[in-house]
């Protein structure tokens, strides 16, 4: 499929899940530093998780032109209603069940199409924009349900996860990739995640196929064989795809592709 669209970068500047010796900012002043750097980077989303600070981070980067995406969606809804109510731009919801294996920590979390069809009602009611965690092909099926439940509107962004350890792990291959993106539904928008050292293969293959890409500490914390600072490996994509011929989209574009509103004040 040829680039019809600027490539969306998601920048990932929080923990990273094998290696939590890797630095990665921690205070509300440090987190907007790097969001600012990503920025300028190229990144026109900045997923993060807060750490339990939901309206001191988000109220913080509004300062940025970037688009907010808070993660940690394997949390209960009840622990993320703050999300909703500061109307961040986007919300992370894995369509399918958490089984990931980390270092010191398994995650084992029950997601039924009811917590999905909420999700949904609490984006619409808050004006939040969902990206959908798409890690096998049941994923797909769910995600395929919200849209004939006339739950879930288009356009779909949805983000295809390889090489996370645990029982929602997906080969962190080409074949992969292109066979798991064949079966998403139309309308989809498609962002990928890589957590092992096959990450630059399948990005690539991402950009020259139109779709977009995720990068950054909690993904995979290696450039070069070094660790490396989010907005470093941001600048390294975007680097990438000019050289790929691919032009990066900046904010107030994907507001637009992804059909959202202007940022807020």
């Amino acid at each position: 499929m040829a680039a019809t669209h600027p490539l969306i970068i998601t920048a990932t500047p929080n923990i990273c899940w094998l290696k939590p010796e890797v630095p990665y900012p921690h205070s509300v002043d440090e987190i907007v530093d790097e969001a600012k750097r990503c920025e300028e980077a190229g990144a026109a989303i900045f997923h993060i998780h807060a750490e339990g600070r939901w309206v001191q981070v988000i109220q913080a980067l509004r300062q940025t032109g970037l688009i907010i995406q808070c993660g940690m969606s394997s949390l209960p809804i009840s622990e993320r209603m703050e999300v909703w109510e500061q109307q961040a731009d986007m919300i992370s919801m894995i369509v399918s069940h958490h089984d990931e294996a980390f270092v010191d920590l398994d995650v084992h979390v029950l997601h039924p199409r009811e917590e999905l069809a909420e999700y949904m009602r609490l984006c619409h009611q808050y004006y939040v924009k969902p990206e959908l965690e798409i890690w096998h092909a049941g994923s797909i099926w769910n995600m395929q349900y919200l849209i004939d439940k006339g739950l879930l509107p288009a356009p779909y962004f949805a983000t295809l996860f390889f090489g996370w350890p645990g029982g929602s792990w997906s080969p962190p291959t080409l074949e992969e990739y292109l066979y798991r993106r064949r079966l998403m539904p139309a309308n989809s928008i498609l962002n990928v995640s890589i957590m092992g050292p096959e990450q630059k293969t399948i990005l690539a293959a991402a950009i020259l196929n139109g779709d977009h890409v995720r990068v950054g500490t909690e993904d995979y914390p290696y450039l070069n064989g070094r660790v490396s600072a989010t907005h470093e490996m941001v600048k390294e994509i975007a680097e990438l795809a000019e050289r790929l011929g691919r032009k990066v989209a900046k904010p107030a574009e994907v507001r637009a592709i992804l059909g959202m509103g202007a940022t807020h004040g």
